[in-house]
Parts: structure tokens; sequence; C-alpha cells
């Protein structure tokens, strides 16, 4: 895992507030490569132990409703590079034709595998392979879609200067999301106008405060708030 010269970052991404993040995560090599190996090594171990569990879930999701076990969506990650996400189906087939991005409470798009795989993350598991080809990274800024990216302030687009990932504080913080979309009229909206800019905010925090440590105290507290 490694920064481009700035010159050759997005134009984007070259403004003044990325360059804030961009100066202190410049100053952190060693943690960076240790998070990339970590991430590869952590990967591959976990998708070995948890093998037999991606079949059982791989198997029920099947006998639960018709479509694929994986689902797939562009999401964007570092630089702003598009990539697809690896997930456990827990929506009914062409379930984004039917309405928002985003998951609102009780949503019956959502299968009855899919709210178990939901409330212990279950989903998120086949995106060890998305971390294992340097898509994504254990900790960090979860992959929003590009119609929400578009939205990003010159700040927020700090965040993109590592890979996305499958946790992180603001995941923490905001593990109920879909109960404070659920009275939305309009739940596109909200998550811009309100969400986005909360959940924004822990993770630029995080950027500031980045260390391979600190990553390891947000994947525990991570795996306790889900147990709770």
């Amino acid at each position: 895992m490694f920064l481009k010269a700035w010159d050759e970052m997005p134009r984007a991404m070259r403004n003044a507030q990325v360059r804030k993040y961009y100066e202190i995560l410049k100053k952190k090599k060693s943690s960076l490569a240790v998070k990339r190996i970590f991430d590869i090594a952590a990967s591959l171990l976990v998708m070995a132990l948890l093998l037999p569990l991606f079949v059982i879930i791989g198997i029920a999701i099947k006998l639960d409703s018709e479509g694929p076990v994986f689902f797939r969506q562009t999401r964007i990650t570092q630089y702003g590079r598009r990539f697809r996400i690896f997930k456990f189906r827990t929506m009914v087939h062409n379930a984004e034709k039917m309405g928002t991005q985003v998951t609102t409470r009780n949503d019956r798009r959502v299968t009855r595998v899919g709210v178990l795989l939901r409330k212990f993350r279950l989903d998120e598991i086949p995106q060890l392979f998305n971390i294992l080809a340097g898509d994504m990274t254990f900790v960090g800024t979860r992959p929003e879609v590009e119609k929400y990216v578009e939205h990003y302030t010159d700040e927020m687009r700090a965040t993109l200067l590592l890979p996305a990932g499958v946790t992180s504080e603001a995941s923490i913080h905001y593990k109920d999301e879909e109960q404070l979309l659920a009275d939305a009229n309009d739940a596109d909206a909200t998550y811009l106008k309100v969400i986005l800019p909360e959940k924004m905010k822990y993770n630029v925090e995080s950027l500031e405060k980045f260390g391979f440590l600190n990553e390891v105290r947000t994947m525990v507290r991570t795996v306790n708030s889900v147990l709770k």
C-alpha cells in the first residue's frame, strides 16, 4: 500500500483540504506497509477458516430466494477508482431497480436469510476477496456508490487517499443507519444531507490519527459491537 506522488493524484483530489491529510499519511509509510501485509495475511487465513461457512451461507441464500449467491456492485475506492464489491446477496434479485441504493429499516427487498446476515454483518465476509485484490482494506472508509461520491466536499475526498474499508469508526457509530433512514420521506436525500456528512467526520478524523494499532482497536470494537 502506498501513496501516489501528489502530481499524479486525480485532479479532483488535488486541493488544500486533501493535501493536509496527504502529508500526514506520507509520514507513515511503515504503518501503510504493515497495513497491507496484514490485509493479505489475515484475509488468506480468515478465508481458509471460514470456507465451511461460505458453503452454508451460499446454500441458505439459494434455498431462500431466486438469484445469485453474491451481490456485485460498482463502488469507489482509492483515488476514485471503480471496483466491483463482493457481498452475500441479502435482497431479492435486482433489488436496485426497485428502490433507493440505501437500505432502510424493514426494507421489503431484504430476504429472510438476508435479515440474519445483515444483523451479524455476515454479508460482508466475501469482501475478503476485495481485500486480497487490493481494492479494499480491513479498516477504512466504507465504499460508496459513484452517485454519492459525486457529492463529496474537498475534505471528504481525502478519504480516497486509502482503499475503502470493511469497517471503520463511522461504521460502528452508524451501525443502526437503516433505522435512521426508516422514517425519511426521501432516503437518498437524508443520507446525503444528514448521515454522510456525520459519518465523514469520523472518517477524516481516522485519517488524522492513522496508525496500525488504532486500526486493530477499531477491528476489536467492531467485533464487540456486532456481538452486542
